[in-house]
Protein backbone atom coordinates (compact mmCIF):
# COMPACT_ATOMS: atom_id res chain seq x y z
CA UNK A 1 0.00 0.00 0.00
CA UNK A 2 2.80 2.43 0.85
CA UNK A 3 4.08 2.45 -2.74
CA UNK A 4 0.65 3.69 -3.83
CA UNK A 5 1.09 6.68 -1.55
CA UNK A 6 3.85 7.99 -3.83
CA UNK A 7 1.41 8.57 -6.70
CA UNK A 8 -1.73 9.57 -4.80
CA UNK A 9 -3.05 13.11 -4.88
CA UNK A 10 -2.47 15.41 -1.94
CA UNK A 11 -6.21 15.54 -1.32
CA UNK A 12 -6.50 11.76 -1.21
CA UNK A 13 -3.50 11.47 1.10
CA UNK A 14 -5.02 14.06 3.40
CA UNK A 15 -8.35 12.28 3.44
CA UNK A 16 -6.54 9.02 4.15
CA UNK A 17 -4.84 10.61 7.13
CA UNK A 18 -8.18 11.97 8.34
CA UNK A 19 -9.77 8.53 8.07
CA UNK A 20 -6.95 6.95 10.05
CA UNK A 21 -5.77 4.86 7.09
CA UNK A 22 -2.47 6.72 6.63
CA UNK A 23 -0.02 7.73 9.34
CA UNK A 24 1.82 10.98 8.50
CA UNK A 25 5.10 9.69 9.92
CA UNK A 26 4.93 6.48 7.88
CA UNK A 27 3.93 8.53 4.84
CA UNK A 28 6.91 10.88 5.23
CA UNK A 29 9.30 7.98 5.78
CA UNK A 30 7.96 6.37 2.60
CA UNK A 31 8.72 9.50 0.58
CA UNK A 32 12.16 9.93 2.17
CA UNK A 33 13.02 6.30 1.41
CA UNK A 34 11.86 6.74 -2.18
CA UNK A 35 13.98 9.88 -2.54
CA UNK A 36 17.10 8.25 -1.13
CA UNK A 37 16.88 5.26 -3.47
CA UNK A 38 15.77 6.98 -6.70
CA UNK A 39 18.23 7.04 -9.59
CA UNK A 40 17.61 10.74 -10.29
CA UNK A 41 17.52 12.06 -6.72
CA UNK A 42 20.73 14.06 -7.10
CA UNK A 43 19.31 15.71 -10.21
CA UNK A 44 15.99 16.57 -8.56
CA UNK A 45 16.73 17.44 -4.93
CA UNK A 46 19.42 19.95 -4.03
CA UNK A 47 19.17 18.81 -0.41
CA UNK A 48 16.77 17.05 1.92
CA UNK A 49 15.45 18.47 5.19
CA UNK A 50 15.06 15.03 6.73
CA UNK A 51 15.22 15.91 10.42
CA UNK A 52 12.70 18.70 9.94
CA UNK A 53 10.40 16.46 7.89
CA UNK A 54 10.41 13.69 10.48
CA UNK A 55 9.77 16.10 13.36
CA UNK A 56 6.89 17.74 11.48
CA UNK A 57 5.48 14.34 10.55
CA UNK A 58 5.63 13.11 14.14
CA UNK A 59 3.71 16.19 15.26
CA UNK A 60 1.15 15.65 12.49
CA UNK A 61 0.71 12.03 13.62
CA UNK A 62 -0.06 13.19 17.14
CA UNK A 63 -2.60 15.71 15.87
CA UNK A 64 -4.27 13.07 13.72
CA UNK A 65 -4.42 10.60 16.60
CA UNK A 66 -5.98 13.18 18.92
CA UNK A 67 -8.47 14.48 16.36
CA UNK A 68 -6.89 17.93 16.16
CA UNK A 69 -5.71 18.15 12.55
CA UNK A 70 -5.39 21.74 11.34
CA UNK A 71 -6.60 21.04 7.80
CA UNK A 72 -6.96 18.49 5.04
CA UNK A 73 -3.26 18.71 4.07
CA UNK A 74 -1.99 18.27 7.64
CA UNK A 75 0.70 15.60 7.38
CA UNK A 76 1.17 15.67 3.58
CA UNK A 77 4.83 15.91 2.38
CA UNK A 78 5.85 18.40 -0.33
CA UNK A 79 9.03 19.85 -1.83
CA UNK A 80 10.22 23.45 -2.14
CA UNK A 81 12.15 25.12 -4.95
CA UNK A 82 15.59 26.14 -3.74
CA UNK A 83 14.80 29.84 -3.72
CA UNK A 84 12.44 29.69 -0.74
CA UNK A 85 14.34 30.43 2.44
CA UNK A 86 14.51 27.62 5.00
CA UNK A 87 15.77 28.56 8.45
CA UNK A 88 19.18 27.06 9.11
CA UNK A 89 19.25 25.23 5.76
CA UNK A 90 21.25 26.26 2.70
CA UNK A 91 19.23 28.10 0.03
CA UNK A 92 21.28 28.78 -3.12
CA UNK A 93 18.75 29.40 -5.93
CA UNK A 94 20.72 27.09 -8.20
CA UNK A 95 23.75 29.37 -8.29
CA UNK A 96 27.34 29.20 -7.08
CA UNK A 97 26.99 32.94 -6.41
CA UNK A 98 24.90 31.99 -3.37
CA UNK A 99 26.90 28.92 -2.31
CA UNK A 100 26.43 28.06 1.38
CA UNK A 101 23.90 30.86 1.90
CA UNK A 102 21.96 29.98 5.08
CA UNK A 103 18.82 32.02 5.91
CA UNK A 104 17.80 32.59 9.51
CA UNK A 105 14.07 32.15 8.98
CA UNK A 106 11.58 30.50 6.65
CA UNK A 107 9.99 32.25 3.71
CA UNK A 108 6.50 33.57 4.45
CA UNK A 109 4.78 30.98 2.25
CA UNK A 110 6.73 28.18 3.93
CA UNK A 111 5.69 29.47 7.35
CA UNK A 112 2.06 29.46 6.22
CA UNK A 113 2.30 25.95 4.80
CA UNK A 114 3.99 24.66 7.93
CA UNK A 115 1.23 26.18 10.05
CA UNK A 116 -1.23 24.14 7.95
CA UNK A 117 0.69 20.96 8.78
CA UNK A 118 2.46 20.40 5.46
CA UNK A 119 5.73 18.48 5.70
CA UNK A 120 8.89 20.01 4.18
CA UNK A 121 10.81 17.18 2.45
CA UNK A 122 13.58 19.32 1.01
CA UNK A 123 14.76 21.80 -1.62
CA UNK A 124 14.65 21.10 -5.36
CA UNK A 125 17.03 22.06 -8.17
CA UNK A 126 16.22 24.93 -10.51
CA UNK A 127 17.58 27.06 -13.34
CA UNK A 128 20.33 29.35 -12.09
CA UNK A 129 18.75 32.32 -10.28
CA UNK A 130 15.48 31.27 -11.98
CA UNK A 131 16.47 32.93 -15.27
CA UNK A 132 15.57 30.28 -17.85
CA UNK A 133 12.51 28.40 -19.00
CA UNK A 134 14.48 25.26 -19.83
CA UNK A 135 15.74 23.90 -16.51
CA UNK A 136 19.28 23.38 -17.83
CA UNK A 137 21.78 23.95 -15.00
CA UNK A 138 25.35 22.65 -15.39
CA UNK A 139 26.35 24.54 -12.23
CA UNK A 140 24.24 22.40 -9.89
CA UNK A 141 22.13 19.79 -11.71
CA UNK A 142 19.71 19.40 -14.61
CA UNK A 143 16.51 17.52 -13.81
CA UNK A 144 15.32 15.04 -16.47
CA UNK A 145 11.89 15.27 -18.09
CA UNK A 146 9.65 12.43 -16.94
CA UNK A 147 8.70 11.68 -20.57
CA UNK A 148 12.19 12.00 -22.12
CA UNK A 149 15.20 11.38 -19.91
CA UNK A 150 17.53 12.98 -22.47
CA UNK A 151 15.56 16.24 -22.40
CA UNK A 152 15.29 19.09 -19.92
CA UNK A 153 12.31 19.16 -17.59
CA UNK A 154 11.44 22.83 -18.02
CA UNK A 155 12.40 25.74 -15.82
CA UNK A 156 13.01 27.37 -13.77
CA UNK A 157 11.08 25.14 -11.31
CA UNK A 158 12.67 22.03 -12.83
CA UNK A 159 13.17 19.93 -9.70
CA UNK A 160 9.79 21.01 -8.35
CA UNK A 161 8.00 19.43 -11.31
CA UNK A 162 10.12 16.30 -11.45
CA UNK A 163 9.84 15.68 -7.70
CA UNK A 164 6.09 15.26 -8.20
CA UNK A 165 6.26 13.56 -11.60
CA UNK A 166 8.69 10.89 -10.38
CA UNK A 167 6.74 10.28 -7.15
CA UNK A 168 9.24 11.96 -4.82
CA UNK A 169 6.82 14.54 -3.40
CA UNK A 170 3.04 14.75 -3.17
CA UNK A 171 3.13 18.33 -4.40
CA UNK A 172 5.66 21.11 -4.92
CA UNK A 173 6.03 24.87 -4.63
CA UNK A 174 7.79 26.87 -7.33
CA UNK A 175 8.00 30.39 -8.65
CA UNK A 176 6.98 31.89 -11.99
CA UNK A 177 8.45 35.08 -13.47
CA UNK A 178 7.95 34.25 -17.15
CA UNK A 179 6.62 30.69 -17.10
CA UNK A 180 8.72 28.91 -14.49
CA UNK A 181 5.81 27.02 -12.89
CA UNK A 182 3.73 26.41 -16.00
CA UNK A 183 6.43 25.17 -18.40
CA UNK A 184 7.84 22.40 -16.16
CA UNK A 185 4.30 21.47 -15.11
CA UNK A 186 3.26 21.07 -18.75
CA UNK A 187 6.37 19.17 -19.83
CA UNK A 188 5.91 16.73 -16.92
CA UNK A 189 2.12 16.29 -17.28
CA UNK A 190 1.16 18.20 -14.13
CA UNK A 191 -1.17 21.01 -13.15
CA UNK A 192 0.64 24.29 -12.54
CA UNK A 193 -0.73 27.60 -11.25
CA UNK A 194 0.77 31.03 -11.84
CA UNK A 195 -0.75 33.27 -9.22
CA UNK A 196 -1.34 36.98 -9.68
CA UNK A 197 1.45 39.32 -8.63
CA UNK A 198 1.12 40.08 -4.93
CA UNK A 199 -1.36 37.29 -4.23
CA UNK A 200 1.27 35.37 -2.23
CA UNK A 201 3.94 37.02 -0.12
CA UNK A 202 7.45 36.96 -1.60
CA UNK A 203 9.04 37.63 1.79
CA UNK A 204 11.99 35.28 2.12
CA UNK A 205 12.02 34.34 -1.57
CA UNK A 206 15.19 34.89 -3.62
CA UNK A 207 14.10 37.41 -6.30
CA UNK A 208 14.65 37.51 -10.05
CA UNK A 209 12.56 40.41 -11.37
CA UNK A 210 10.33 41.45 -8.46
CA UNK A 211 7.70 43.23 -10.57
CA UNK A 212 7.01 39.94 -12.37
CA UNK A 213 7.90 37.33 -9.73
CA UNK A 214 5.03 35.14 -8.57
CA UNK A 215 4.71 31.92 -6.54
CA UNK A 216 2.64 28.88 -7.41
CA UNK A 217 1.95 25.16 -6.84
CA UNK A 218 2.81 22.23 -9.11
CA UNK A 219 0.47 19.31 -8.44
CA UNK A 220 -1.19 16.22 -9.85
CA UNK A 221 -4.73 17.61 -9.78
CA UNK A 222 -6.61 20.89 -9.80
CA UNK A 223 -8.00 20.08 -6.36
CA UNK A 224 -4.47 19.71 -5.01
CA UNK A 225 -3.53 23.01 -6.61
CA UNK A 226 -6.45 24.77 -4.93
CA UNK A 227 -5.67 23.18 -1.56
CA UNK A 228 -1.98 24.07 -1.76
CA UNK A 229 -2.76 27.64 -2.81
CA UNK A 230 -4.94 27.98 0.29
CA UNK A 231 -2.16 26.64 2.50
CA UNK A 232 0.41 29.01 1.01
CA UNK A 233 -1.73 32.06 1.73
CA UNK A 234 -3.25 30.80 4.96
CA UNK A 235 -6.84 31.10 3.74
CA UNK A 236 -9.77 28.95 2.67
CA UNK A 237 -9.54 26.80 -0.45
CA UNK A 238 -11.69 27.72 -3.46
CA UNK A 239 -14.88 25.67 -3.70
CA UNK A 240 -14.60 23.51 -6.83
CA UNK A 241 -17.88 21.61 -6.41
CA UNK A 242 -20.38 21.74 -9.25
CA UNK A 243 -17.99 23.33 -11.74
CA UNK A 244 -19.30 23.12 -15.30
CA UNK A 245 -18.17 24.02 -18.81
CA UNK A 246 -21.67 24.73 -20.12
CA UNK A 247 -21.66 28.18 -21.68
CA UNK A 248 -18.05 28.91 -20.70
CA UNK A 249 -16.57 31.43 -23.14
CA UNK A 250 -12.96 30.85 -24.22
CA UNK A 251 -10.81 33.11 -26.37
CA UNK A 252 -8.11 31.27 -28.32
CA UNK A 253 -5.22 33.72 -28.45
CA UNK A 254 -3.82 33.01 -31.89
CA UNK A 255 -0.60 34.88 -31.06
CA UNK A 256 0.29 31.76 -29.06
CA UNK A 257 -0.22 29.45 -32.04
CA UNK A 258 2.36 31.18 -34.25
CA UNK A 259 5.21 28.76 -34.99
CA UNK A 260 3.81 26.21 -32.53
CA UNK A 261 5.31 22.82 -33.33
CA UNK A 262 3.30 19.77 -34.29
CA UNK A 263 3.02 17.94 -30.95
CA UNK A 264 2.14 20.93 -28.75
CA UNK A 265 -0.34 22.06 -31.38
CA UNK A 266 -1.88 18.57 -31.59
CA UNK A 267 -2.23 18.37 -27.81
CA UNK A 268 -3.81 21.81 -27.68
CA UNK A 269 -6.22 21.16 -30.56
CA UNK A 270 -7.30 17.85 -29.04
CA UNK A 271 -7.91 19.41 -25.64
CA UNK A 272 -9.76 22.38 -27.10
CA UNK A 273 -11.99 20.07 -29.11
CA UNK A 274 -12.98 18.15 -25.99
CA UNK A 275 -13.72 21.38 -24.14
CA UNK A 276 -15.97 22.49 -27.00
CA UNK A 277 -17.74 19.14 -26.97
CA UNK A 278 -18.40 19.69 -23.25
CA UNK A 279 -20.13 23.01 -23.88
CA UNK A 280 -17.45 25.68 -24.18
CA UNK A 281 -18.06 28.52 -26.62
CA UNK A 282 -14.81 29.31 -28.45
CA UNK A 283 -13.81 32.46 -30.30
CA UNK A 284 -10.43 33.22 -31.85
CA UNK A 285 -8.45 36.43 -32.11
CA UNK A 286 -4.97 37.73 -32.77
CA UNK A 287 -4.21 40.73 -30.55
CA UNK A 288 -1.44 43.00 -31.93
CA UNK A 289 -0.93 44.57 -28.50
CA UNK A 290 0.24 41.18 -27.21
CA UNK A 291 2.91 41.03 -29.91
CA UNK A 292 3.95 44.55 -28.98
CA UNK A 293 4.24 43.63 -25.33
CA UNK A 294 6.37 40.58 -26.19
CA UNK A 295 8.83 42.78 -28.06
CA UNK A 296 9.40 44.71 -24.82
CA UNK A 297 10.28 41.59 -22.80
CA UNK A 298 14.01 42.28 -23.00
CA UNK A 299 13.91 45.73 -21.51
CA UNK A 300 11.23 44.84 -18.95
CA UNK A 301 12.44 41.50 -17.59
CA UNK A 302 16.15 41.57 -18.29
CA UNK A 303 16.86 45.09 -17.08
CA UNK A 304 15.19 44.45 -13.75
CA UNK A 305 16.86 41.06 -13.37
CA UNK A 306 20.33 42.45 -14.10
CA UNK A 307 19.79 45.41 -11.79
CA UNK A 308 18.72 42.99 -9.05
CA UNK A 309 21.83 40.80 -9.43
CA UNK A 310 24.43 43.20 -10.87
CA UNK A 311 26.71 43.32 -7.82
CA UNK A 312 26.75 39.56 -7.28
CA UNK A 313 27.22 38.73 -10.96
CA UNK A 314 29.99 41.18 -11.69
CA UNK A 315 31.89 40.31 -8.51
CA UNK A 316 32.29 36.67 -9.67
CA UNK A 317 30.98 36.28 -13.24
CA UNK A 318 33.00 33.15 -13.95
CA UNK A 319 30.96 31.20 -11.41
CA UNK A 320 27.91 31.38 -13.66
CA UNK A 321 26.70 29.25 -16.56
CA UNK A 322 27.62 31.48 -19.50
CA UNK A 323 24.21 31.36 -21.17
CA UNK A 324 22.51 32.60 -18.00
CA UNK A 325 25.22 35.19 -17.23
CA UNK A 326 25.03 36.64 -20.73
CA UNK A 327 21.26 36.80 -20.58
CA UNK A 328 21.48 38.83 -17.38
CA UNK A 329 24.09 41.12 -18.88
CA UNK A 330 21.83 41.85 -21.83
CA UNK A 331 19.81 43.95 -19.40
CA UNK A 332 22.66 46.43 -19.22
CA UNK A 333 22.07 47.68 -22.76
CA UNK A 334 18.91 49.61 -21.90
CA UNK A 335 18.72 53.09 -20.45
CA UNK A 336 16.61 54.13 -17.51
CA UNK A 337 14.44 56.13 -19.89
CA UNK A 338 13.78 53.05 -22.02
CA UNK A 339 12.89 50.98 -18.96
CA UNK A 340 10.44 53.54 -17.58
CA UNK A 341 8.86 54.16 -20.99
CA UNK A 342 8.42 50.42 -21.50
CA UNK A 343 6.61 50.10 -18.18
CA UNK A 344 4.40 53.08 -18.97
CA UNK A 345 3.45 51.50 -22.29
CA UNK A 346 2.88 48.09 -20.68
CA UNK A 347 0.50 49.65 -18.16
CA UNK A 348 -1.55 50.99 -21.08
CA UNK A 349 -1.38 47.67 -22.92
CA UNK A 350 -2.66 45.84 -19.84
CA UNK A 351 -5.73 48.07 -19.79
CA UNK A 352 -6.35 47.50 -23.51
CA UNK A 353 -5.84 43.76 -23.12
CA UNK A 354 -8.18 43.45 -20.12
CA UNK A 355 -10.86 45.34 -22.05
CA UNK A 356 -10.40 43.07 -25.08
CA UNK A 357 -10.76 39.82 -23.09
CA UNK A 358 -13.33 41.00 -20.54
CA UNK A 359 -16.16 39.05 -22.16
CA UNK A 360 -14.38 35.69 -21.81
CA UNK A 361 -13.97 33.30 -18.91
CA UNK A 362 -10.41 32.50 -19.95
CA UNK A 363 -7.87 33.09 -22.69
CA UNK A 364 -6.43 29.78 -23.95
CA UNK A 365 -3.29 28.79 -25.85
CA UNK A 366 -0.68 26.01 -25.80
CA UNK A 367 1.33 26.21 -22.59
CA UNK A 368 4.59 25.85 -24.50
CA UNK A 369 4.80 25.94 -28.31
CA UNK A 370 7.72 23.48 -28.26
CA UNK A 371 8.56 20.10 -26.73
CA UNK A 372 11.30 19.66 -24.10
CA UNK A 373 14.68 20.24 -25.84
CA UNK A 374 17.60 17.83 -25.75
CA UNK A 375 20.12 18.46 -22.94
CA UNK A 376 23.26 17.62 -24.93
CA UNK A 377 22.32 19.84 -27.84
CA UNK A 378 21.49 22.74 -25.52
CA UNK A 379 24.96 22.44 -24.02
CA UNK A 380 26.76 22.45 -27.37
CA UNK A 381 24.65 24.60 -29.70
CA UNK A 382 24.39 28.23 -28.60
CA UNK A 383 21.88 29.24 -31.28
CA UNK A 384 19.67 26.29 -30.36
CA UNK A 385 19.77 27.25 -26.66
CA UNK A 386 18.73 30.84 -27.39
CA UNK A 387 15.93 29.85 -29.77
CA UNK A 388 14.50 27.12 -27.55
CA UNK A 389 14.61 29.23 -24.38
CA UNK A 390 12.79 32.12 -26.02
CA UNK A 391 10.20 29.84 -27.62
CA UNK A 392 9.64 27.87 -24.41
CA UNK A 393 8.77 31.09 -22.58
CA UNK A 394 6.83 32.82 -25.36
CA UNK A 395 3.27 31.83 -24.45
CA UNK A 396 3.59 31.76 -20.68
CA UNK A 397 5.31 35.14 -20.64
CA UNK A 398 2.14 36.69 -22.05
CA UNK A 399 0.44 36.00 -18.72
CA UNK A 400 3.24 37.67 -16.76
CA UNK A 401 3.24 40.69 -19.04
CA UNK A 402 -0.52 41.08 -18.74
CA UNK A 403 -0.58 40.41 -15.00
CA UNK A 404 -2.95 37.48 -15.48
CA UNK A 405 -3.50 34.43 -13.35
CA UNK A 406 -2.64 31.26 -15.26
CA UNK A 407 -3.37 27.54 -15.05
CA UNK A 408 -1.84 24.79 -17.18
CA UNK A 409 -3.52 21.40 -17.52
CA UNK A 410 -2.22 18.22 -19.18
CA UNK A 411 -3.81 17.57 -22.57
CA UNK A 412 -3.33 13.80 -22.54
CA UNK A 413 -0.51 13.98 -25.10
CA UNK A 414 2.75 13.68 -23.13
CA UNK A 415 4.59 16.91 -22.35
CA UNK A 416 1.91 19.15 -23.83
CA UNK A 417 -0.36 21.48 -21.91
CA UNK A 418 -3.32 23.76 -22.44
CA UNK A 419 -2.91 27.12 -20.71
CA UNK A 420 -5.86 29.07 -19.32
CA UNK A 421 -5.21 32.71 -18.48
CA UNK A 422 -7.70 34.39 -16.16
CA UNK A 423 -8.17 37.85 -14.75
CA UNK A 424 -5.77 39.16 -12.09
CA UNK A 425 -6.67 37.94 -8.58
CA UNK A 426 -9.33 35.62 -10.05
CA UNK A 427 -7.64 32.36 -9.08
CA UNK A 428 -10.77 30.89 -7.48
CA UNK A 429 -12.76 31.34 -10.67
CA UNK A 430 -9.88 30.02 -12.78
CA UNK A 431 -9.50 26.93 -10.59
CA UNK A 432 -13.23 26.17 -10.85
CA UNK A 433 -12.93 26.36 -14.62
CA UNK A 434 -9.82 24.19 -14.39
CA UNK A 435 -11.62 21.58 -12.33
CA UNK A 436 -14.39 21.31 -14.92
CA UNK A 437 -11.85 21.14 -17.76
CA UNK A 438 -9.78 18.53 -15.94
CA UNK A 439 -12.81 16.23 -15.70
CA UNK A 440 -13.18 16.39 -19.47
CA UNK A 441 -9.46 16.12 -20.32
CA UNK A 442 -8.56 13.31 -17.90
Amino acid sequence: MTNQWLTMSMGDLGRGIGAGDIDPLALTETFLDAIKTHEFTDRIYARLTESRALAEAAAASKRAASGHRVGILDGVPISWKDLFDTAGVVTEAGSALLKDRVPTQDAAVLRNATAQGLICLGKTHMSELAFSGLGLNPVTATSPCVNDLEAVSGGSSSGAATAVAFGLAAGAVGSDTGGSVRIPAAWNDLVGLKTSGGRLSSDGTVPLAPRFDTIGPLCRTVEDTALLLAALEGGPAPDLRGASLKGVRLLVLENGLTDARDQPRAGFDSALGRLMDAGCIVKRAHLPIVDEALTMSGVLFTTEAYATWYDKIEAQPDLMFAEIRDRFRAGGQYTGVEFVRAWQRLDDIRKEYNAAVAGFDAVVLPTAPIMPPNVERLMTDHAYYIEENLMALRNTRIGNLMGSSGLTLPTGLPSTGILLHGAPMAEARLLRLGAAAEAVLA
